[in-house]
């Protein structure tokens, strides 16, 4: 079991095309990471332009339609906090400020922002050769292979990780990382 809360959490980003199993690796590693007892926040990009977490006619909708830009709903097991904004200026550190207290903060997509970034660690879900060859020229760095393609065949210097069947080996790559203090 880990110990403590570090003072600066790592980030790694899971990218790769529409329905690859981006979804399905971030929710094995939160599960693996938090049951070895590091505090893990994830953070989804959600492309669609009109996309809003809120519900038309509820208290929080109407409070937001009558013009206030922060909209905090607090339930007894969760505080949700709703910002009106423009996001085309949103930056990584914007990001991780609202993701304080955790050890490891896994970001699903947000592949024009983090492609290149080689402070941030990739974990590349793809579902076709294609996506494997484009994804080897597009993210830096790529730790892992994930999602229905075995990427094993043409990117043999790339661990290829089925997170259906081995949680716990994707979950061991972060946590060396974490380790590493990558």
């Amino acid at each position: 079991m880990k110990q403590s809360t570090r003072q600066k959490p790592i980030v790694i980003a899971v990218v790769g095309g529409k329905s690859s199993g981006k979804t399905t690796t971030v929710e094995a590693l939160t599960e693996t990471l938090t049951k070895k007892g590091y505090k893990v926040a994830a953070v989804k990009h959600i492309p669609e332009k009109d996309f809003t977490i809120d519900t038309k006619d509820k208290d929080t909708w109407r409070f937001a339609q009558s013009g206030a830009k922060t909209v905090v709903a607090i339930s007894p097991n969760e505080i949700a906090t709703i910002e009106k904004a423009n996001i085309s200026h949103v930056t990584l550190s914007s990001i991780l400020e609202r993701c304080h207290g955790n050890d490891i903060i896994i970001i699903e997509g947000f592949r024009k922002m983090l492609g290149k970034n080689l402070k941030v660690p990739k974990i590349v879900a793809t579902k076709s050769a294609e996506e494997v060859s484009e994804a080897l020229k597009t993210f830096k760095p790529i730790v892992a292979f994930t999602g229905p393609y075995q990427a094993s065949e043409m990117a043999s210097h790339v661990l290829y990780i089925d997170v259906l069947r081995e949680k716990e080996k994707i979950a061991d790559v972060v946590a060396e990382l974490l380790k590493r203090g990558k």
